[in-house]
């Protein structure tokens, strides 16, 4: 099928958005009016780019108020037409979308609308042109595709077709089944958009708060099957609507679109060589997290990791690089000058620059990436180290790829004798990272496309100065854990974090163990600390839960917060923030599937007395 996309869907000027349409990988372009109409220059120049974009224009959009008018404004809506179907021309197009009429000066009746579009269709056909026709969910008469279907069956012309639409279809709940006997030369074209499930009048919901496939709630899946259904094979086309869209990067927006078309697994037109996907991978473990930081913060980074049971047990060969380990987790201290983590850390400061995953097939992940457009990263290795693939991640770090078993750790590190006992912490738990709002969608998307994971619910979170929103993306057997957070509000510690961190990054990484009550009680007798919960907290624990009483008072000494579900308990507790960048959690799951989303508020407002006593001038 022909990939396409609607210049409405992305910001700036048409010129920049054809050019950015055609480097994503597109085949085609729906040219939306307004574009055109703020474009200075003539319509045969916008052909000429786009031929020389490799681009077709697969139509012009939208006609607006068109069928079913009384007198004199009839007339002035042929009129109207022909003038467009003279621009269709001089841009080289042959389509012309109509959508269906809200103009309280319609006239209502099947047949009054056939009689209109058949006649368009007469003059279309004398140009050697289309024309077709949508039903917009809040259009006067017409709302529902069944109806656009049976003006067009009416009208009988083979220069008027129907237009489908994703997000007209399925946001009003209109059943996919009837589009299955709709003839496939009758449909001329598909448009997709997917969206949020939210409580808005359909309008309001369609102008503002559209997305990519798959990045929504509305089962495009069931929508394609019924378009698959028909044989239809002309151009898919994203048609969306969103503020937030296009005020982002125009580039990182069409990858996107392009990337969700993939997704649903439609080909691109004959001549586009987009690499086929491959499966998407199964992540087996988090291999290991590398930090950035300067030779200072190496020394204050590796006491805390020390105080939280972990232990030197490797140098790297070449590099001012540390390895320190416990249970199955692996921390990388990267404080070398000339490498990808000096470049990170003078950017963003002290932080995570990498992650590497464990997957069932490097080759096979590598070339989803690629096919995907992800951004291959290589540096410069010596000699007899190992070279690991690896692709740009959020905020500009890097995800690294090992097949289970490759992690040979002698190869580039030499071996430091752990002392002491091994400690408490088995494995990493999740990750959670922090990002502009606006890139939220992208960045889930982007996970979803790679790994074998699952989105669970979007939660809301308050935090003391606004809401935070948190999404988790998590693969079955629980090895993958991503939390992902964004704020709109500018003072919420997840916008503060992208203030100070220059940018999207970890927050913060969660550890987990089996007994947290020894784990807490070794870690704070090698001298660590934790975040300060309030015997508010405690109280209301309980009032809640009917706890023993030497348990709730064992957690509240320990700053030890506790969440229940129907499945099991949750402990957790917190690190105080290292270098006012990011901080640990230490976790004890007890059948339990959440991440103590109840309690998140009551570490921000901690975080937040914290954050705000450390800038409070002393008095004296």
């Amino acid at each position: 099928m022909i990939r396409s996309i609607a210049t409405v869907s992305i910001g700036g000027a048409l010129d920049e958005k054809l050019r950015t349409i055609a480097a994503a990988g597109f085949d085609a372009v729906e040219i939306f009016e307004n574009d055109f109409t703020c474009f200075d220059g003539p319509a045969r120049d916008v052909g000429r780019m786009c031929s020389d974009l490799g681009l077709r224009i697969c139509a012009l959009q939208p006609f607006r108020d068109f069928e079913g008018m009384p007198e004199p404004q009839r007339r002035l809506a042929f009129r109207r037409a022909e003038k467009k179907f003279d621009l269709m021309q001089e841009l080289g197009t042959d389509l012309l979308l109509v959508c269906s009429n809200v103009s309280p000066l319609s006239l209502g009746g099947i047949d009054r609308a056939a009689d209109d579009f058949r006649e368009l269709g007469e003059r279309a056909a004398a140009r050697g042109l289309r024309v077709g026709f949508e039903a917009l969910a809040w259009g006067r008469h017409v709302n529902d595709y069944r109806d656009a279907w049976e003006i067009v069956r009416r009208a009988d012309h083979p220069s008027i077709g129907l237009i489908l639409d994703s997000f007209h279809t399925l946001a009003p709940g209109f059943p996919v089944g009837p589009i299955r006997a709709i003839p496939a030369d009758r449909i001329f074209l598909v448009q997709l958009a997917d969206a949020p499930q939210l409580d808005l009048d359909v309008l309001s919901w369609s102008r503002h708060f559209r997305c990519f496939p798959g990045q929504g709630n509305l089962p495009v899946a069931d929508f394609m099957q019924a378009i698959d259904a028909t044989g239809y094979g002309g151009p898919l086309s994203l048609e969306i609507f969103n503020d937030q869209f296009r005020a982002q990067s125009t580039r990182e927006v069409a990858i996107d679109g392009m990337r969700s078309l993939q997704l649903i697994g439609r080909d691109g037109a004959t001549g586009n060589a987009v690499p086929a996907l491959r499966a998407r991978s199964s992540v087996s473990d988090v291999a290991f997290v590398e930090f950035a930081v300067d030779q200072t913060h190496a020394v204050g980074l590796a006491r805390l990791l020390g105080e939280l049971g972990f232990r030197l047990t490797g140098y790297h060969r070449s590099k001012a690089v540390e390895r320190w380990s416990q249970g199955a987790i692996n921390l990388l201290i990267n404080s070398s000058e000339n490498s990808f983590a000096r470049s990170h850390y003078t950017t963003h400061g002290s932080g995570v620059c990498a992650l590497a995953l464990g997957v069932d097939d490097v080759a096979t992940m590598m070339s989803r990436a690629d096919a995907l457009q992800a951004t291959t990263f290589r540096q410069p290795v010596g000699p007899d180290e190992m070279t690991i693939p690896a692709i740009r991640g959020v905020g500009g770090s890097l995800l690294y790829f090992l097949e289970p078993g490759s992690e040979n750790w002698d190869v580039d590190f030499t071996a430091v004798a752990s002392e002491g006992d091994a400690g408490f912490l088995d494995h990493i738990d999740h990750i959670s990272q922090s990002m502009r709002f606006e890139d939220m969608l992208s960045w889930e998307q982007f996970y979803a496309a790679l790994f074998d994971v699952q989105r669970s619910p979007q939660l809301e979170i308050s935090d003391p100065l606004g809401l935070v929103k948190s999404q988790v993306l998590q693969n079955r057997n629980g090895s993958l854990r991503l939390v992902l957070n964004a704020s709109t509000a500018s003072q919420t510690m997840s916008s503060r974090f992208l203030s100070e961190f220059f940018g999207a990054g970890v927050q913060h990484i969660a550890f987990a163990c089996d007994d947290i009550f020894k784990a807490v009680s070794a870690m704070r007798a090698a001298g660590a600390t934790f975040l300060n919960i309030p015997d508010n907290y405690y109280d209301d624990i309980d009032s809640r839960y009917e706890l023993a009483p030497d348990l709730l008072r064992s957690m509240k000494e320990n700053g030890i917060l506790y969440d229940r579900d129907d499945e099991g308990e949750f402990f957790q507790v917190y690190t105080h923030a290292f270098d006012e960048r990011f901080f640990f959690e230490i976790v004890e799951r007890r059948k339990y599937r959440g991440f103590g989303a109840p309690n998140a508020g009551i570490r921000l407002a901690a975080q937040t007395r914290e954050a705000r006593s450390r800038t409070m001038p002393r008095s004296g």
